[in-house]
């Protein structure tokens, strides 16, 4: 992997490192945006399944879609270039700013921006989130599409369930549940039949 390319992964990720306020999930919209958008490096389908896949996994997603992704493009370098890039912004404005933080918190102006962030976190979650039920409409129609969403925040929001059971049971639903489709050399002998 050429140096220009290790660099394009390192600075994409410190962009997300640097704006990703709020933690892993306000990141996601961020990180569609540098690798599906920007660069081109995943398709839409690409990102929809590693992000179900991170979400299943222990651990921040902050690093593990960061961490697959600059492996995906750059290999082993790729990877570790990938995390240290999202991660140095979050290590030097904690050791920065959580000193200040507790020592000014309550002054208004400090409690007032960390409070104004929230909205605009809430309108890219909405906006990744309509993305993906743009996508399942397409691929599944709405009534598929708003069954299994209404399911899974039932089942995630009232029963408790963990979100990580409720994206596994459907990975390995679509596994188990896939259609069988003919080949073109099947559909060919059964044409001449």
């Amino acid at each position: 992997m050429s140096t220009p390319e290790q660099r394009k992964i390192f600075f994409s990720f410190l962009r997300i490192g640097l704006l990703g306020f709020g933690g892993g999930p306000s990141m996601i919209p961020l990180v569609h945006q540098e690798v599906v958008k920007r660069h081109g490096w995943l398709e839409d389908e690409e990102f929809a399944d590693i992000l179900a896949i991170a979400n299943t996994l222990p651990g921040p997603i902050a690093t593990k879609m960061p961490g697959y992704i600059g492996y995906r493009i750059g290999g082993p370098t790729g990877c570790v270039t990938a995390v240290l890039a999202v991660i140095l912004p979050m290590i030097v404005t904690m050791i920065l700013l959580l000193g200040l933080f507790s020592r000014y918190r309550d002054v208004g102006w400090i409690h007032g921006m960390s409070q104004g962030v929230v909205p605009v976190v809430m309108v890219m979650m909405a906006q990744l989130a309509w993305d993906f039920l743009n996508k399942s409409r397409l691929a599944l129609g709405w009534s598929i599409s708003l069954v299994m969403a209404s399911a899974a925040g039932g089942l995630i929001y009232w029963a408790g369930l963990h979100p990580g059971w409720v994206i596994g049971a459907l990975l390995a639903a679509a596994l188990l549940l896939q259609p069988v489709t003919k080949t073109a050399d099947a559909k060919a002998e059964e044409a001449i039949r």
